[in-house]
């Protein structure tokens, strides 16, 4: 009986490690050490019917079943070790990037004209000190008007000059409503510049839009004079048109005074580019700040006005019209 077990135990090992080299995938090794190895597999079949041998027997008998089992294992980890290294291969084949091919182009985006100018803008104003300031674009009459100087009869109350909302409230007309929500909330000495979208009543033209972009600066502290804003003004736009002459005229605005606008030569003749002036008494006392004390200046621009002048550009619409064969310009 021993010869005879023995003899099965080697043949199972040679059918085996057959079965095995030939098998092609994981799966289908697993199904061999299952049926090989496995609890209710072919080699533990064969060793249940050691019971009946003697126990001078069984020693050979096991000797030989470890062999073949260490036999069987052996092979199955060197077919699985084959069998993943060239799953490996393939899947490193299969999604292999060849860097040498011609990449496939794809447009990148690009900044609209209307960014690219607040974005300068904001660069040299950060870098003289001032911080930017958000509010919204629907706004109050307080903030908007009254607390801006601005009396019930101006024309900009007009309701064809503003955008009024059944509810009493307003579409904003300028930024100037976020100095005024700033300096509610900080104490002097503040630096601010206040960029964003504001709504006028405007007929459009080549010039003209009732929805357009401002960025306005404000600063407040002790002493400040018009020679602060002229040297602010004046080193802002050298730094966004060059070192070309500016000129300051007398001018009016509800919520400074002094007031001027500033004209640059640009092409050979004299151009307005933006409204300045010292904030007015009424306006500081407005947000609790003592003008015996503190005084500020303030000035702004309309973003589609610097953009036209900087990019030659004929009409305010060609900023809104998302034709990409403009766009791409930039």
């Amino acid at each position: 009986m021993t010869s005879n077990l023995e003899t099965q135990l080697l043949a199972l090992q040679q059918e085996g490690e057959n079965a095995i080299a030939a098998a092609d995938t994981l799966e289908r090794l697993e199904e061999l050490r299952v049926n090989y190895l496995g609890k209710k597999g072919q080699l533990g079949a064969l060793l249940r019917s050691m019971g009946q041998m003697s126990a001078e027997e069984r020693p050979k008998i096991g000797a030989i079943a470890n062999t073949v089992k260490e036999s069987l294992q052996t092979s199955l980890d060197k077919q699985r070790a084959a069998l993943e290294a060239a799953q490996i291969q393939a899947q490193l084949e299969a999604e292999t990037l060849d860097v040498t091919m011609p990449g496939i182009f794809r447009p990148q985006g690009r900044i609209h004209p209307l960014n690219g100018i607040i974005d300068r803008a904001l660069d040299i104003f950060v870098g003289m000190g001032y911080t930017v300031a958000q509010g919204p674009e629907m706004e109050t009459d307080y903030y908007n008007f009254e607390a801006l100087n601005t009396p019930p009869d101006h024309p900009a109350r007009d309701m064809q000059d503003t955008f009024y909302l059944p509810d009493g409230n307003l579409l904003r007309t300028h930024t100037s409503s976020v100095q005024i929500r700033y300096m509610e909330k900080e104490e002097p000495p503040i630096r601010v510049v206040a960029p964003g979208r504001v709504y006028r009543r405007d007929n459009v033209d080549a010039t003209h839009s009732a929805v357009f972009h401002q960025i306005e600066l404000l600063a407040i502290d002790e002493g400040l004079t018009f020679t602060d804003l002229k040297g602010t003004v004046k080193m802002f736009l050298q730094a966004m048109f060059g070192d070309l002459p500016i000129r300051f005229r007398a001018s009016y605005f509800p919520f400074t005074e002094p007031s001027a606008e500033v004209d640059l030569q640009w092409n050979g003749r004299w151009l307005e580019v933006m409204g300045c002036g010292m904030v007015d008494p009424n306006v500081l006392k407005s947000v609790g700040y003592d003008p015996e004390i503190y005084t500020g200046f303030a000035a702004g621009f309309g973003v589609e006005r610097f953009a036209m002048v900087l990019h030659q550009i004929d009409d305010i619409r060609r900023l809104y019209a998302s034709d990409l064969r403009f766009l791409r310009q930039f």
